[in-house]
């Protein structure tokens, strides 16, 4: 009888053990982040819409993806929102489209088997501003809205914004057989190392900046010239307000992916993000300006920064202008970063927590970078459970020399300054973290007005050809900290305060 109260009662621990195990699985969804954050992070409004549906197919949309269907689409939002609201339906089918133009109080749902391509005609792009306030011009997005309330992108329909039509390429990222037939149409640069899909493309530098020269107040018209040049972002929102991206694919940009600025309360849920890794400046979500934002089990593979914390306008360095993030259960394989803060931090960056990634196969893992001329204080940072595997160059970086290098132009020809925007990098902690693979573990390089100060490491392995190199850096804590390299572990230079323990 004992045993077999022994054995009931080992049993029913197991279960107890199995049955708490599934239930803190479960509870890990965004709620769960939001409430466990390192920081006191407010409830995301997530948009709500009435229960009315407005078909594209109703508005005379063709889906032989040869018909171009912009009327069609702007029809039915317009009808939707005039409404008060609801649901604009892409069924099942390809639709050509120019530019769409969301409004508010309207979620977009790409039903099953829908793929919305973006017409790469673009003269379909009209010249518009930047932004109701903005006064600077620039191609109309694939896919913009500029200060909305309650918006959504919804489904599992995929967005292509026909991005191939515009980008540059690198001959470096190419194989031989690519390059030539890449060549066969397009532009390529004196020095033969870029393509360009157009005359106007590879001109469209010196004509902005003989434009600049020219007028003070340009017009639209006056942009047109260089539309090709003027590379659109595929999603970009400015000042909208309750906005929910959430199961979507969104694929192939002429820019960066999913670029919103200056939004809050913004929930990105389980969506596909795809650029090809050679896409030039194809970044996959970079979040600007933005509050109160979750990113929540997204998939990214792109040409550029992988998800990116941007931020610039600072007017009260007590009032950042990017504040509350949380990204969690995020995947990122080719990127130039997994996790990239920068390199515009001058508006403040404050209380970001990243937890429960993996990066996969990115250039740098946890990437941290800006310059003189750019920077602002970027505090309050959280990264842990990060697992890494088979990164090209470093795990962890912080470096405040960033050379933002576009295509066709060398290190050499990007001039920084110390006169202003000082970037200052204080109070990360970083801990939790794996590393298999990376050719160095750590770097840290501030400056020597500006140390990178106030880093804590706890829990970290990583396996590197190369351990860690500081410059100019104060008050960095690594606890438990292991790592696995043939080289000199440390190697600090103008540093004060680095403290190994356990």
């Amino acid at each position: 009888m004992k045993n077999i109260k022994s054995t009931f009662t080992g049993l029913l621990i197991s279960f107890l053990f199995l049955f708490l195990g599934k239930s803190y699985s479960q509870e890990k969804n965004i709620d769960y982040y939001i409430q466990h954050a390192p920081f006191k992070m407010p409830n995301i409004v997530v948009p709500v819409f009435a229960e009315k549906h407005y078909s594209i197919k109703d508005y005379a949309a063709v889906s032989d993806g040869k018909t171009l269907n912009t009327e069609a689409f702007a029809k039915a939002i317009d009808a939707c929102t005039k409404a008060g609201g609801g649901r604009v339906i892409v069924p099942s089918g390809v639709w050509l489209t120019g530019p769409i133009e969301l409004k508010s109080n309207v979620d977009l749902h790409l039903e099953h088997g829908a793929l919305i391509q973006f017409t790469t005609d673009h003269t379909q792009y009209p010249i518009i501003k930047a932004g109701t306030k903005s006064n600077s011009f620039t191609a109309a997005s694939p896919i913009y809205g500029y200060d909305l309330s309650n918006i959504a992108i919804t489904g599992d329909g995929i967005i292509d914004g026909g991005g191939d039509s515009w980008r540059p390429v690198k001959k470096e990222k190419t194989t031989a057989a690519q390059w030539s037939e890449l060549t066969r149409t397009g532009v390529v640069s004196k020095d033969g190392k870029v393509w360009w899909p157009s005359f106007e493309a590879i001109s469209g530098e010196d004509y902005m900046r003989k434009l600049k020269e020219r007028t003070t107040k340009p017009t639209a018209e006056d942009y047109l010239p260089a539309r090709d040049y003027l590379r659109p972002y595929m999603l970009y929102l400015v000042n909208c307000n309750n906005v929910l991206i959430e199961s979507v694919t969104l694929r192939n940009s002429p820019k960066f992916v999913f670029y919103p600025n200056r939004c809050s309360n913004l929930t990105m849920n389980k969506v596909s993000v795809y650029n090809d890794w050679w896409a030039q400046n194809g970044d996959g979500i970079d979040i600007s300006a933005c509050k109160n934002v979750m990113v929540y089990k997204c998939n990214v593979n792109a040409g550029d920064d992988g998800i990116c914390m941007k931020s610039s306008g600072l007017k009260d360095i007590s009032n950042p202008v990017l504040e509350n993030i949380v990204i969690a259960g995020c995947t990122v394989f080719r990127a130039h970063g997994g996790f990239v803060i920068g390199s515009n931090t001058d508006g403040g960056i404050n209380n970001v927590y990243v937890t429960d990634c993996n990066f996969i196969g990115t250039d740098i893992g946890i990437r941290v970078k800006s310059n003189a001329g750019r920077g602002g204080l970027v505090k309050n940072i959280y990264v842990d459970n990060i697992v890494m595997k088979n990164i090209l160059h470093e795990a962890i970086s912080f470096n405040t020399y960033y050379e933002d290098v576009p295509a066709g132009k060398d290190a050499k020809d990007v001039k920084t300054t110390v006169a202003d925007k000082i970037p200052e990098f204080t109070d990360f902690h970083i801990s939790n973290i794996k590393c298999d693979a990376a050719k160095q573990a750590i770097s840290i390089v501030g400056l020597p007005q500006q140390p990178v100060h106030h880093i804590y490491f706890e829990n970290v392995y990583i396996k590197a050809d190369k351990g860690f190199d500081s410059v100019d850096a104060s008050d960095i804590d690594l606890k438990k900290v292991t790592i696995n390299s043939p080289q000199p572990i440390y190697n600090t230079h103008d540093c004060k305060n680095i403290n190994i323990k356990e």
